[in-house]
């Protein structure tokens, strides 16, 4: 696997607190994480889901500390309607999540 996707993965394990943290945002087991770590490559899809969480971590480190971004993504936000940002971003809806964060940001009521 190229050196670059396996640093993502783990760069964004470590920020989000483990593998499991980051496997229950991507939507798939942690023994896959695991093995992206290892000697696997994600598929072209998961790839893009490592990278847009990448993406929104990094915006959302911008605006709070690691405890604070992690408990956003897994909190219920109004501005997605009631669902929680780590359930769209497992679904690959980063510019929604990007959008309340942008809309939170700039203090805009849901």
């Amino acid at each position: 696997m190229p050196v670059a996707v396996r640093d993502k993965v783990a760069a964004v394990s470590r920020d989000l607190g483990g593998q499991a943290k980051l496997a229950r945002v991507l939507g798939v087991s942690p023994s896959r994480v695991s093995r992206w770590l290892r000697t696997e490559q994600p598929d072209a899809v998961n790839r893009r889901k490592v990278e847009g969480v990448e993406f929104v971590l990094t915006v959302l480190l911008e605006l709070y500390d690691r405890d604070g971004a992690i408990a956003w993504l897994q909190g219920f936000n109004a501005h997605l309607g009631d669902r929680r940002p780590m359930d769209l971003l497992a679904a690959g809806r980063v510019s929604e999540v990007l959008q309340a964060i942008e809309a939170e940001s700039s203090g805009a009521y849901a």
